[in-house]
């Protein structure tokens, strides 16, 4: 929002351009952390359960290959 607010439109309709283009990345691509860092579109078409459960699940696995990998390392030493 505040390279809005630093721009010059000498024009409304560059005014209204810009400002569409930030609602639509606010609202489609900007992840919040107050929705669980997920954008308010997925929240509102109910893919958030989804998502999060997923994020769940990629952790999960990166966790077990981080633990498997700490102790092929220290079975090496």
């Amino acid at each position: 929002m505040n390279v809005i607010k630093l721009e010059n439109y000498y024009y409304p309709e560059y005014l209204i351009q810009r400002l569409t283009e930030f609602v639509e990345y606010y609202n489609n691509q900007r992840h919040h952390e107050s929705l669980d860092n997920l954008t308010p579109s997925d929240v509102y078409y109910g893919r958030g359960k989804e998502i999060l459960n997923q994020r769940e699940l990629t952790k999960i696995k990166t966790m077990k290959k981080r633990r498997n990998n700490h102790l092929l390392q220290s079975l090496n030493l």
